[in-house]
């Protein structure tokens, strides 16, 4: 466990000093990012603590406080680069998933970590399952779905998979699963072990991630294309399925990296390769706002837990390969916007023809 950083940043909406190349839209900017390319970006759901996990191999605890500074707080490690991240119900503890095939619990109290679950292969995704007696899930390059129980070191069910997972998302008691071959598969985890559904993915390109509805009635899939689809779980709903264009400039398309949900409004942030997020209604089927782009990637974003501060990373994301990426060049960095109600707040669908 090391410490890291001072204080930093000004208040929230005030802007900051940073190149506008990057920060065009004039948020605030953590000092002491990550080393390298910034992998997941999750706050608790009980405080403005955000942690984020990176391929320098670290995990990291930003507190912001009520006046808008931000802080530093503490870290902690794995022996390869973290892929994902999220945070106990109560907010006492992280989970972290890595290229070293674990995942590691943080207790913030006591300063302590150990590894809780191990894979085959790297963990792709991990998640909290509260409304099943706080087991975890966990997604894995090794082409399975393993549940746990935090009391026991083997997990509880092993669902295997035709492939690797690439994105998954819970909101119980639905969990969705986005394989490498672009087929989804859907469970209810009132019955894990069965797949409820399975069906090729809406788009024609691979899989960049996926979003549960608030509601757990569907969600949202966004590929490697700058496309994303709505879809519904139930057959009586798929009416209301559609797909729609995003993070496309001319012939130039991007990938869509990131989707999440406001936690109050319900509407839906994007983020993408082409370095811009946009905000969303997808009942009236409407962009609410376009954000300035960036000129690098957005690999990943969160909210906090009532939708006051949209935290986003600046960071290569790997979209245009290895080859790419020049580690003594880049630049990272993770930015909190402060988002206004016409950017968020949902419309009336529009009537004009």
């Amino acid at each position: 466990m090391t410490t890291f950083g001072t204080a930093f940043g000004t208040a929230l909406g005030s802007g900051s000093s940073v190149n506008a190349n990057f920060n065009p839209n004039k948020d605030v900017e953590l000092t002491s990012p990550p080393q390298d390319s910034i992998s997941s970006l999750h706050f608790s759901p009980v405080a403005n603590y955000l942690v984020a996990t990176s391929w320098d191999n670290q995990v990291r605890c930003y507190e912001v406080q009520a006046n808008g500074q931000s802080v530093g707080k503490a870290a902690t490690s794995h022996e390869q680069p973290v892929l994902c991240s999220a945070w106990s119900p109560d907010g006492t503890a992280v989970f972290s998933g890595s290229c070293d095939k674990t995942v590691k619990m943080w207790n913030l109290a006591t300063n302590q970590s150990q590894v809780v679950a191990k894979h085959d292969a790297p963990v792709r995704h991990v998640h909290h399952l509260k409304d099943m007696n706080n087991m975890l899930v966990t997604g894995s390059w090794d082409k399975t779905v393993r549940y746990w129980d935090l009391r026991q070191p083997n997990p509880v069910h092993t669902q295997q998979l035709p492939e690797r997972v690439y994105s998954m998302d819970v909101r119980h008691p639905l969990l969705v699963v986005g394989l490498a071959n672009r087929r989804i598969q859907v469970f209810n985890l009132n019955s894990p072990q069965t797949v409820y559904k399975e069906l090729d993915s809406p788009l024609k390109f691979q899989t960049r991630c996926i979003t549960c509805f608030p509601d757990a009635t569907g969600y949202l899939v966004g590929s490697i294309e700058g496309r994303v689809a709505v879809q519904h779980v139930e057959d009586s709903m798929q009416s209301k399925n559609f797909t729609f264009k995003c993070h496309r400039d001319g012939n130039d398309v991007y990938a869509v990296n990131s989707i999440v949900f406001h936690p109050q409004y319900g509407t839906f942030v994007t983020a993408g390769s082409d370095g811009a997020f946009n905000f969303w209604d997808k009942d009236s089927k409407q962009r609410l706002k376009a954000m300035l782009k960036s000129t690098q990637p957005i690999p990943c974003s969160a909210y906090n837990k009532d939708g006051t501060i949209y935290a986003y990373a600046i960071s290569y994301d790997w979209s245009r390969g290895y080859a790419e990426y020049n580690p003594t060049q880049a630049k990272h960095h993770i930015l909190l916007h402060s988002p206004q109600d016409v950017e968020v707040k949902n419309r009336a669908r529009s009537t004009r023809r």
